[in-house]
């Protein structure tokens, strides 16, 4: 054979060869549920300024990093409800957030408050099935494509189907979700052509995370909020990820990712979450100024001697306190506190206005209604008898009111409760002073 003719059919054989998979490297830095908490808590875990310092050790020199939030930046302190969760976006961008989404909680000061949010945002925030009634979106983008390290990487932002039971109807008017699996994976395989790497950016519960592992293969790596309680290691199905910190800003996830370009999946991955250490971190100095800013707003409204403690209370016996509270300061025969809506423990000891505020951020209201004993929830009965021609009167939170049927509610519908007693957290407060030793 001629020398010229080999020389043609070796190059015609490389250019028809396939490409040898190239493999490059990205690291996701990651947040959830930071719930408006800008101080540390009482186990000296989070805080602002600690957390943002942690960042920024994490991003120096790192050139394929990444930072995500999966949502529930407000919410959670008094300076988020009494201001409505502004300065708490404001803050956040100084952290240096590449892309966020939006959580249920974001929709608490109502659904005009959330868009305020995500145009103070210094990052584009996404939410691909939180719609309107014609369907459009509520944000501006339901995914963003970020260029980092050679990579193509598409971030799709998700939300809970559990929305309509976790807000009311009063806030969120015409704003509602479509099925999160089935319009993330239809997003996922119209931009797998786009992008090198998919990542569901999700504000999702932890059946729904299961569910997506399970069925669908469209995306391979997720990062997770609503669960607070964070992954003790990432989950894994057929080589996807799945992986989720603690909220309140007590942790900081670093993911760690090879990606092969032409399968558009990861071939390797670390993990670690970083526990943001108060007492051995120092705070970022302008993200310490702003939070003493907005907590010296607070300060002289929540920081009031309240009652003593004489132990620590977890979660599941504020409960039971917050159902005293409303039995006694209403008058009520039962009263039901659905447990997703206690955000806090009660400590040992003194015992602030701030406490309260941390236990019910929610601007919930109070609302009574009277019932036949037969026509009681049997979940708020708590073994005592009744009578079932009796009347009683049922206390309860107006957001319990609005989603009775809730898996965390009453398990029923149809109850009305036209008696507002006033603002739950009022009625806490009153309580506890009343009570001036917690025991």
């Amino acid at each position: 054979m001629h020398p010229w003719i080999r020389r043609r059919l070796a190059l015609a054989l490389l250019v028809c060869a396939p490409l040898a998979a190239e493999v490059r490297s990205l690291t996701i830095l990651h947040t959830n549920d930071l719930h408006a908490r800008m101080m540390p808590l009482e186990n000296h875990h989070g805080g602002f300024a600690f957390l943002a310092t942690v960042i920024r050790h994490e991003r120096a020199g790192c050139h394929d990093c990444i930072l995500l939030n999966a949502g529930d930046v407000a919410q959670g302190s008094p300076v988020s409800t009494i201001f409505h969760g502004l300065p708490v976006f404001e803050l956040i961008n100084l952290f240096g957030y590449d892309v966020g989404t939006l959580g249920n909680h974001d929709f608490d000061y109502g659904w005009m408050q959330a868009r305020k949010f995500i145009q103070i945002s210094n990052y584009p925030i996404v939410s691909s099935n939180v719609v309107g009634a014609e369907g459009q979106l509520f944000a501006s983008k339901g995914y963003v494509i970020l260029q980092v390290n050679g990579l193509r990487v598409a971030v799709i932002g998700a939300m809970t189907d559990d929305l309509k039971s976790l807000t009311t109807p009063k806030l969120m008017e015409q704003w509602h979700t479509t099925p999160v699996l089935a319009t993330a994976r239809k997003l996922a395989r119209e931009l797998k052509a786009q992008s090198d790497l998919i990542i569901l950016l999700g504000h999702i519960t932890t059946q729904e995370e299961l569910q997506f592992l399970a069925d669908a293969p469209e995306i391979p790596v997720l990062v997770t909020g609503h669960a607070h309680n964070g992954l003790p290691q990432p989950l894994v199905r057929d080589g996807r990820i799945l992986v989720r910190v603690k909220g309140y800003a007590e942790e900081l996830g670093r993911l760690e990712l090879k990606v092969d370009t032409t399968t558009k999946a990861p071939v390797d991955y670390t993990w670690k979450h970083i526990p943001i250490d108060s007492t051995s971190t120092a705070p970022a100095a302008d993200v310490a100024a702003i939070v003493k800013h907005w907590e010296d707003e607070v300060r002289a409204r929540v920081d009031i001697p309240l009652a003593v403690s004489a132990r620590a209370f977890d979660k599941r016996e504020v409960r039971g306190l917050i159902e005293q509270a409303m039995r006694t300061q209403t008058g009520a025969n039962f009263a039901f506190m659905n447990s997703g809506g206690v955000r806090d423990i009660v400590p040992k000891g003194q015992l602030l206005v701030r406490h309260i505020w941390d236990i019910m951020p929610f601007d919930n209201r109070v609302v009574v209604g009277t019932f036949k004993g037969r026509d009681l929830p049997a979940v708020v009965l708590g073994g005592r008898q009744i009578e079932p021609g009796r009347d009683y009167t049922l206390a309860v939170s107006d957001f319990t009111a609005a989603n009775q049927s809730s898996a965390d509610g009453l398990h029923t519908a149809g109850l009305q409760f036209p008696n507002d007693a006033g603002l739950l957290r009022d009625i806490l407060i009153d309580w506890f002073r009343k009570k001036k030793l917690i025991e």
